[in-house]
């Protein structure tokens, strides 16, 4: 059975590695690249997905850090980005794209491990 440090740093985990994702296509692509979707993307959008470079591992941080922060400012994270992304998947029918799958997927998860982290207690980093 999993312990709340360890589902913490599972996410934490998931987050860097979505960090990374960010940093290689601010540096491919420019810190506002519009993910593929062009004229489609507004600037709003654009400056989400590069604020997602810092957004990312400050969260990650907090989860390991400060969790009853950090857990909550996940989750806000997650359930924001895949609504926003879910209206550019909506508009281009990309439902089955694995971005968009492994989004959801980790949504599911951080809300099902946040009530059993919650439930722990939140203890914290030492």
């Amino acid at each position: 059975m999993l312990n709340a440090t360890l589902m913490r740093c599972f996410l934490a985990l998931c987050l860097i590695i979505a960090t990374l994702n960010h940093v290689i296509a601010d540096v491919k692509f420019g810190f506002l690249w519009d993910y593929g979707y062009g004229e489609q993307a507004f600037l709003a959008s654009r400056l989400f997905w590069g604020s997602l470079t810092l957004l990312d591992p400050l969260v990650a941080y907090f989860l390991i850090v400060k969790p009853r922060v950090g857990l909550p400012a996940t989750l806000a994270l997650i359930t924001v980005d895949v609504i926003h992304n879910g209206y550019y998947v909506y508009l281009n029918n990309q439902w089955l794209a694995p971005f968009f799958l492994f989004q959801c997927a980790f949504l599911v998860i951080a809300w099902a491990f946040s009530f059993r982290i919650k439930r722990s207690g939140f203890v914290q980093a030492k």
